[in-house]
């Protein structure tokens, strides 16, 4: 047996034996030895292969996979430019905290600064985003190396996984002279299958709910602010806690579901202002959670890991991973106040929607997330998808929210999808994006005929361009004349034929009655599109705030 196949042989078998249960491959010739080495252990049934042509849809099955299972997932790639496209993927994966292993081939080092075909320098390529790095010896024909590549395998799981710190990506870059096909002869010195690290138990057991923050006083008037994803909001809502969430009411039918409206009515908060805010993760998408975070008369401290936690204020007090103690419950007439604003505030959110048809996205979110089944996974893409959730839905149960907001990218959105859905257990996954950011992962529809599918629903608010921007300072009138083709960037593509040349089904609907026909209708990759318009979604913003300000 050559070296570079002993060397692949008893990577993928460590990573199995630490757990690893699924791994993403594009295909390439310098990490042909990983490739059939992985392809061996599927055919085995030791873990499931997916195989991706596109390295950065690669990169985000993986993520996907990894943010669905909460298990670190490999993503394999060969050498040169095929690492660098996995860049926006281990960025998202060190935001967002997803244990995502990186297994590159690369050329061995004597082939570096000489010129060599598809050659660079791959050790320092991702930067400070990594949680860890290592870069094998180029393997020989002796006894005695499975050792350390056993053992980095499992300093990588554990780097991955967050044993010590916050989960992340951890990059093993795997120089591999040729030959790198397999020779006719087995026999190498030492067995290549069959060992276990003890890794796997230490990760599986470090403490995940470590220090907790300090406990509410009695009678506090504390307010929980939950991140798009944490997985703790509904817990802490049903304890009786406040909890207003960037998820709005698909996080719980416990929560504030117009929490993010009451936060932009000044008058009620002056009235109603916390005198502390307890973070559950990393909420980043409205400018009025953050002014509140910076208000110098409210206390905050944050749920999170001290290595992974946002403060662009400077404000934070005390940072712990462990939830506080919930028995002692706020001031209940301060409490009162913000539970009869939320449901004043729900019905004038109502009244608005109710007015609009689904062509609005405000009303598209709210739709669909009441049509939701329970146990529901629904994949969030960036811009105003999570926006248009936040603050439309109306508070229930049932529902897990995925969404890539470490960075916020709109990259490999589709594939994460996928990952998620591969991943998810027993109930639906139904993603919401925008055109655009779903045509920036077209290529994530590309699958194969041998590779797994999953059962997800897509649907695509098209609005033909960047409805969000309009919004925004860009969309001023002052930047008029430049706005539609710079900002707006309509594409004037035709899904459907773009989706079903991929092989994908492809339905469009009109109504709330039609979008739950589509969503009752199961059976691998499907996208409902659903045509919406963007040029009165500031209008539509603009009034949900007025009225929500009226109603509280």
């Amino acid at each position: 047996m050559n070296p570079s196949t002993a060397l692949a042989t008893v990577l993928v078998d460590e990573l199995v034996a630490s757990g690893l249960t699924d791994a993403v491959l594009a295909p390439g010739s310098r990490n042909a030895p990983l490739a059939l080495a992985l392809h061996a252990a599927d055919a085995a049934g030791r873990l499931r292969l997916h195989v991706r042509i596109d390295e950065r849809t690669a990169g985000f099955l993986a993520l996907g996979l990894a943010r669905g299972s909460g298990r670190p997932v490999v993503v394999v790639t060969t050498s040169g430019t095929a690492v660098a496209n996995l860049h926006p993927a281990v960025l998202e994966a060190a935001h967002g905290g997803v244990p995502l292993i990186v297994l590159s081939a690369d050329r061995p080092p004597w082939l570096r600064d000489v010129g060599a075909n598809q050659t660079v320098d791959q050790r320092g390529l991702f930067g400070p985003a990594l949680r860890w790095f290592h870069e094998f010896p180029v393997s020989q024909r002796r006894s005695g190396q499975q050792a350390h590549w056993r053992s980095m395998i499992g300093r990588a799981w554990a780097a991955a996984s967050g044993a010590a710190a916050v989960p992340g990506p951890v990059h093993l870059n795997l120089p591999l002279a040729e030959p790198l096909l397999p020779d006719a002869d087995p026999d190498w010195p030492e067995p290549l299958v069959g060992r276990g690290g003890p890794w796997t138990t230490a990760v599986a057991t470090a403490a995940a709910d470590g220090p907790a923050v300090p406990a509410p006083e009695p009678g506090e008037r504390v307010l929980f602010l939950a991140d798009l994803t944490h997985p703790w909001t509904a817990l802490v809502a049903d304890a009786g806690h406040l909890v207003v969430t960037e998820a709005g009411g698909a996080a719980g039918r416990a929560v504030l579901g117009t929490g993010m409206h009451l936060l932009a009515a000044p008058a009620f908060l002056d009235r109603a202002r916390p005198d502390r805010v307890i973070v559950l993760g990393r909420p980043t998408l409205f400018r009025s959670v953050q002014a509140l975070l910076a208000d110098p008369r409210v206390t905050v401290d944050v749920v999170a890991h001290p290595a992974g936690y946002a403060d662009p204020a400077g404000h934070v007090r005390a940072v712990a991973p462990g939830l506080p103690d919930l028995t002692e419950q706020p001031d209940q007439q301060w409490a009162a106040r913000w539970r009869d604003a939320d449901a004043a505030a729900g019905k004038a959110v109502s009244d608005v929607l109710d007015g609009l048809e689904l062509t609005s996205s405000t009303r598209l979110a709210r739709e669909l997330v009441g049509l939701l089944a329970d146990r529901a996974t629904l994949v969030l893409g960036s811009s105003q998808p999570p926006r248009d959730v936040a603050l439309a839905t109306r508070a229930r149960g049932g529902v897990r929210v995925v969404a890539n907001r470490g960075v916020a990218g709109i990259d490999g959105t589709v594939s994460t999808a996928i990952g998620v859905a591969l991943a998810a257990g027993a109930g639906p996954t139904v993603a919401l994006l925008g055109d655009l950011t779903f045509l920036h992962d077209l290529t994530g529809l590309v699958v194969g005929p041998d590779e797994p599918r999953p059962d997800l629903t897509i649907v695509v608010s098209n609005n033909d361009g960047g409805a969000i921007f309009g919004t925004l300072e860009s969309g001023r009138p002052d930047h008029a004349d430049a706005f539609e083709r710079v900002f707006g960037t309509p594409h004037a593509v035709d899904l459907g034929a773009a989706v079903t040349a991929l092989g994908h089904r492809h339905t469009q609907v009109r109504t709330r009655d039609e979008l739950a026909r589509a969503l009752d209708n199961p059976g691998g990759i499907r996208v409902v599109e659903v045509r919406t318009t963007r040029t009165d979604l500031p209008q539509t913003l603009s009034r949900l705030s007025e009225a929500v300000r009226a109603a509280v």
